[in-house]
């Protein structure tokens, strides 16, 4: 998965729509990941990088990470990468 090349963040981690016209606002935890995922970095990546840089363990930031993909999905932000 991927965020959609049209929608923007700032530095703050205000996330903005141009499609829809809808904003969002994101926690620095949120900025990065959401700037991962611009990237088009595997989950796997992503886990790797957050348990890393900040005490959390793996179950919990888990259920926070999908609990976090799922609003993007509903808000129509991400775009699946289609694999050969």
């Amino acid at each position: 998965m991927k965020i959609k090349n049209n929608i923007a963040v700032s530095d703050s981690g205000f996330i903005f729509n141009p499609t829809t016209g809808d904003s969002f606002s994101a926690n620095p935890v949120g900025q990065e990941i959401f700037k991962m995922l611009q990237t088009a970095a595997t989950e796997e990546e992503i886990t790797a990088n957050i348990l890393e840089t900040y005490q959390i363990d793996k179950v919990r930031f888990e259920k926070d990470f999908y609990d976090f993909v799922n609003v993007l999905k509903k808000y129509k932000l991400l775009e699946e990468i289609e694999k050969d």
